[in-house]
Protein backbone atom coordinates (compact mmCIF):
# COMPACT_ATOMS: atom_id res chain seq x y z
CA UNK A 1 0.00 0.00 0.00
CA UNK A 2 1.41 3.38 -1.01
CA UNK A 3 1.80 5.84 1.90
CA UNK A 4 1.78 9.61 1.30
CA UNK A 5 3.56 12.15 3.48
CA UNK A 6 1.65 13.63 6.44
CA UNK A 7 1.68 17.15 4.95
CA UNK A 8 -1.06 16.06 2.57
CA UNK A 9 -3.19 14.84 5.42
CA UNK A 10 -2.51 17.94 7.51
CA UNK A 11 -3.50 20.23 4.64
CA UNK A 12 -6.68 18.32 3.90
CA UNK A 13 -7.55 18.20 7.57
CA UNK A 14 -7.29 21.97 7.68
CA UNK A 15 -9.55 22.16 4.67
CA UNK A 16 -12.11 20.14 6.59
CA UNK A 17 -12.09 22.88 9.18
CA UNK A 18 -11.74 20.73 12.21
CA UNK A 19 -10.87 23.98 13.77
CA UNK A 20 -9.69 23.41 17.30
CA UNK A 21 -8.38 19.95 16.57
CA UNK A 22 -6.51 21.28 13.59
CA UNK A 23 -4.69 24.02 15.45
CA UNK A 24 -1.42 22.13 15.83
CA UNK A 25 -1.08 21.32 12.15
CA UNK A 26 -0.54 24.95 11.24
CA UNK A 27 0.68 26.56 14.44
CA UNK A 28 4.19 27.36 13.29
CA UNK A 29 3.68 27.93 9.58
CA UNK A 30 4.21 31.51 8.39
CA UNK A 31 5.61 30.64 4.97
CA UNK A 32 4.56 27.89 2.55
CA UNK A 33 6.38 24.57 2.80
CA UNK A 34 6.63 22.24 -0.20
CA UNK A 35 7.32 18.54 0.20
CA UNK A 36 7.93 16.08 -2.66
CA UNK A 37 7.15 12.41 -2.13
CA UNK A 38 7.73 10.44 -5.31
CA UNK A 39 5.49 12.01 -7.93
CA UNK A 40 3.41 13.87 -5.36
CA UNK A 41 4.07 17.57 -4.58
CA UNK A 42 2.51 19.05 -1.47
CA UNK A 43 2.48 22.68 -0.33
CA UNK A 44 0.99 23.75 3.00
CA UNK A 45 0.70 27.02 4.91
CA UNK A 46 -1.29 28.30 7.87
CA UNK A 47 -1.36 29.77 11.33
CA UNK A 48 -3.47 31.23 14.09
CA UNK A 49 -3.78 34.59 15.78
CA UNK A 50 -2.84 35.68 18.36
CA UNK A 51 0.37 33.65 18.63
CA UNK A 52 0.82 34.13 22.37
CA UNK A 53 -1.69 32.10 24.39
CA UNK A 54 -2.46 32.06 28.06
CA UNK A 55 -0.79 29.27 29.98
CA UNK A 56 -3.83 28.69 32.19
CA UNK A 57 -6.91 30.04 30.40
CA UNK A 58 -8.44 29.40 26.99
CA UNK A 59 -7.56 32.20 24.52
CA UNK A 60 -9.88 32.94 21.57
CA UNK A 61 -8.11 32.54 18.24
CA UNK A 62 -8.76 32.76 14.52
CA UNK A 63 -7.41 29.95 12.37
CA UNK A 64 -6.13 30.19 8.80
CA UNK A 65 -4.96 27.36 6.57
CA UNK A 66 -3.98 26.91 2.94
CA UNK A 67 -2.68 24.01 0.92
CA UNK A 68 -2.14 22.48 -2.50
CA UNK A 69 -1.55 18.92 -3.71
CA UNK A 70 -0.62 17.80 -7.19
CA UNK A 71 1.15 15.04 -9.06
CA UNK A 72 4.39 16.25 -10.67
CA UNK A 73 3.54 14.60 -13.99
CA UNK A 74 0.11 16.22 -14.13
CA UNK A 75 -1.86 13.05 -13.40
CA UNK A 76 -4.89 13.04 -11.13
CA UNK A 77 -4.23 12.66 -7.33
CA UNK A 78 -6.39 10.32 -5.19
CA UNK A 79 -9.29 11.77 -3.20
CA UNK A 80 -9.31 11.80 0.59
CA UNK A 81 -12.45 10.14 2.00
CA UNK A 82 -11.92 10.31 5.76
CA UNK A 83 -9.70 12.25 8.15
CA UNK A 84 -9.40 11.22 11.81
CA UNK A 85 -7.67 13.54 14.28
CA UNK A 86 -6.76 13.16 17.91
CA UNK A 87 -6.00 16.65 19.13
CA UNK A 88 -4.11 18.30 21.93
CA UNK A 89 -6.21 18.58 25.08
CA UNK A 90 -5.35 22.30 25.21
CA UNK A 91 -7.54 23.12 22.19
CA UNK A 92 -11.32 23.58 22.49
CA UNK A 93 -14.41 24.13 20.34
CA UNK A 94 -17.16 26.43 21.62
CA UNK A 95 -20.51 26.39 19.79
CA UNK A 96 -23.00 26.94 22.62
CA UNK A 97 -25.15 29.93 21.74
CA UNK A 98 -24.33 29.84 18.02
CA UNK A 99 -27.40 29.09 15.87
CA UNK A 100 -27.55 25.57 14.44
CA UNK A 101 -27.66 24.61 10.76
CA UNK A 102 -29.34 21.35 9.76
CA UNK A 103 -27.83 19.28 6.97
CA UNK A 104 -31.13 19.26 5.10
CA UNK A 105 -31.09 23.06 4.89
CA UNK A 106 -27.97 23.07 2.71
CA UNK A 107 -28.22 19.82 0.77
CA UNK A 108 -28.51 20.37 -3.00
CA UNK A 109 -28.07 24.14 -2.61
CA UNK A 110 -25.68 26.55 -4.26
CA UNK A 111 -23.49 28.84 -2.16
CA UNK A 112 -25.93 31.74 -2.08
CA UNK A 113 -28.83 29.55 -1.01
CA UNK A 114 -26.73 27.89 1.71
CA UNK A 115 -25.70 31.28 3.10
CA UNK A 116 -29.31 32.43 3.07
CA UNK A 117 -30.51 29.27 4.82
CA UNK A 118 -27.82 29.08 7.50
CA UNK A 119 -25.97 32.40 7.51
CA UNK A 120 -26.44 32.89 11.25
CA UNK A 121 -24.66 29.53 11.86
CA UNK A 122 -21.63 30.44 9.70
CA UNK A 123 -18.30 30.16 11.57
CA UNK A 124 -15.78 30.06 8.71
CA UNK A 125 -15.27 30.30 4.97
CA UNK A 126 -12.72 30.07 2.19
CA UNK A 127 -12.12 28.80 -1.33
CA UNK A 128 -11.36 25.35 -2.76
CA UNK A 129 -10.37 23.87 -6.10
CA UNK A 130 -11.36 20.35 -7.09
CA UNK A 131 -9.75 18.44 -9.92
CA UNK A 132 -12.00 16.10 -11.89
CA UNK A 133 -10.56 13.23 -13.91
CA UNK A 134 -12.28 12.78 -17.28
CA UNK A 135 -11.61 9.70 -19.36
CA UNK A 136 -9.24 10.29 -22.27
CA UNK A 137 -8.93 14.00 -21.38
CA UNK A 138 -6.73 16.11 -19.13
CA UNK A 139 -8.16 16.63 -15.62
CA UNK A 140 -10.37 19.72 -15.25
CA UNK A 141 -10.20 22.13 -12.30
CA UNK A 142 -13.38 23.62 -10.81
CA UNK A 143 -13.65 26.18 -8.00
CA UNK A 144 -15.99 26.68 -5.07
CA UNK A 145 -16.46 28.86 -2.06
CA UNK A 146 -16.25 26.92 1.22
CA UNK A 147 -18.77 27.59 4.00
CA UNK A 148 -18.35 26.13 7.51
CA UNK A 149 -21.53 25.90 9.58
CA UNK A 150 -22.21 24.97 13.19
CA UNK A 151 -24.28 21.79 13.14
CA UNK A 152 -24.99 21.80 16.85
CA UNK A 153 -24.29 19.40 19.72
CA UNK A 154 -26.01 16.09 20.36
CA UNK A 155 -25.06 13.46 22.89
CA UNK A 156 -21.80 15.22 23.75
CA UNK A 157 -20.61 15.45 20.12
CA UNK A 158 -20.34 18.69 18.15
CA UNK A 159 -21.02 18.69 14.41
CA UNK A 160 -19.63 20.98 11.72
CA UNK A 161 -20.98 20.98 8.17
CA UNK A 162 -18.67 22.11 5.37
CA UNK A 163 -20.50 23.16 2.23
CA UNK A 164 -19.02 23.47 -1.26
CA UNK A 165 -20.87 23.92 -4.55
CA UNK A 166 -19.15 23.10 -7.82
CA UNK A 167 -20.42 23.92 -11.30
CA UNK A 168 -19.31 23.59 -14.92
CA UNK A 169 -18.47 20.92 -16.01
CA UNK A 170 -19.80 19.26 -12.85
CA UNK A 171 -22.66 20.68 -10.84
CA UNK A 172 -23.78 20.02 -7.30
CA UNK A 173 -23.17 20.57 -3.62
CA UNK A 174 -21.05 18.32 -1.39
CA UNK A 175 -21.46 18.41 2.38
CA UNK A 176 -18.61 17.18 4.55
CA UNK A 177 -19.72 16.18 8.05
CA UNK A 178 -17.26 16.57 10.92
CA UNK A 179 -18.05 14.96 14.29
CA UNK A 180 -16.05 16.29 17.25
CA UNK A 181 -16.06 14.64 20.69
CA UNK A 182 -14.03 14.57 23.87
CA UNK A 183 -11.55 11.78 24.63
CA UNK A 184 -9.10 11.06 27.44
CA UNK A 185 -5.98 9.66 25.82
CA UNK A 186 -2.86 11.09 27.43
CA UNK A 187 -1.91 14.27 25.58
CA UNK A 188 -5.01 14.10 23.38
CA UNK A 189 -8.38 15.42 24.49
CA UNK A 190 -10.44 15.77 21.32
CA UNK A 191 -11.40 13.33 18.58
CA UNK A 192 -12.66 14.58 15.21
CA UNK A 193 -13.85 12.36 12.38
CA UNK A 194 -14.51 13.99 9.01
CA UNK A 195 -16.38 12.07 6.32
CA UNK A 196 -15.90 13.42 2.81
CA UNK A 197 -18.48 12.30 0.24
CA UNK A 198 -17.45 11.20 -3.22
CA UNK A 199 -17.20 13.93 -5.81
CA UNK A 200 -18.26 12.83 -9.30
CA UNK A 201 -18.29 9.15 -8.39
CA UNK A 202 -14.84 9.30 -6.82
CA UNK A 203 -13.14 10.98 -9.78
CA UNK A 204 -12.95 14.40 -8.07
CA UNK A 205 -10.16 15.37 -5.65
CA UNK A 206 -9.66 18.57 -3.65
CA UNK A 207 -6.30 19.97 -4.82
CA UNK A 208 -6.15 23.52 -3.46
CA UNK A 209 -7.77 25.55 -0.68
CA UNK A 210 -7.55 28.44 1.71
CA UNK A 211 -9.75 28.74 4.75
CA UNK A 212 -10.35 30.82 7.87
CA UNK A 213 -12.32 29.96 10.99
CA UNK A 214 -13.51 33.17 12.61
CA UNK A 215 -12.13 34.33 15.93
CA UNK A 216 -15.60 35.52 16.94
CA UNK A 217 -19.18 35.56 15.76
CA UNK A 218 -21.96 37.91 16.84
CA UNK A 219 -25.22 36.42 18.05
CA UNK A 220 -27.59 39.19 18.97
CA UNK A 221 -25.56 41.44 21.24
CA UNK A 222 -23.27 38.63 22.38
CA UNK A 223 -19.81 37.67 21.08
CA UNK A 224 -18.98 33.96 20.87
CA UNK A 225 -15.52 32.55 20.11
CA UNK A 226 -15.75 29.24 18.19
CA UNK A 227 -12.11 28.22 18.79
CA UNK A 228 -9.74 28.68 21.69
CA UNK A 229 -6.48 27.23 22.98
CA UNK A 230 -4.00 27.56 25.81
CA UNK A 231 -0.26 26.96 25.81
CA UNK A 232 0.78 25.07 28.92
CA UNK A 233 4.22 23.86 27.86
CA UNK A 234 5.17 25.63 24.62
CA UNK A 235 3.67 23.11 22.21
CA UNK A 236 0.48 21.70 20.73
CA UNK A 237 0.23 18.19 19.32
CA UNK A 238 -2.13 16.35 16.95
CA UNK A 239 -2.26 12.78 15.65
CA UNK A 240 -3.61 12.57 12.09
CA UNK A 241 -4.86 9.60 10.07
CA UNK A 242 -5.99 10.07 6.48
CA UNK A 243 -7.81 7.50 4.35
CA UNK A 244 -7.93 7.85 0.57
CA UNK A 245 -10.14 6.60 -2.25
CA UNK A 246 -7.45 4.28 -3.58
CA UNK A 247 -6.91 2.57 -0.20
CA UNK A 248 -3.91 4.69 0.79
CA UNK A 249 -3.54 5.47 4.50
CA UNK A 250 -1.20 8.00 6.09
CA UNK A 251 -0.73 8.88 9.75
CA UNK A 252 1.63 10.73 12.03
CA UNK A 253 1.88 13.01 15.05
CA UNK A 254 2.65 16.68 14.50
CA UNK A 255 4.05 19.02 17.17
CA UNK A 256 4.03 22.82 16.82
CA UNK A 257 5.37 25.51 19.16
CA UNK A 258 3.27 28.13 20.92
CA UNK A 259 4.19 31.00 23.26
CA UNK A 260 2.92 30.95 26.84
CA UNK A 261 1.85 34.07 28.65
CA UNK A 262 0.22 34.67 32.01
Amino acid sequence: MRRYHVMLVGALAALLAVSAVGIATAAGGETPVTVKVGNLELTANGGFSPKALSKTKQTPISFKAAGEVKEADGTHPPAVREVILESDKNGEVHTKGIPVCKSGQIQSTDTGAAEKACGDALIGEGQATAQVAIEEQRPINVNSKILVFNGGETGGATTFFIHAFFSNPISGAIITTVKISKIHKGRFGTLAVAKIPQLVGGTGSITKFHLEIKKSVKVGGKTINPISAKCTDGKLKVHVLGKFEDGTKAETEIVRACTSKK
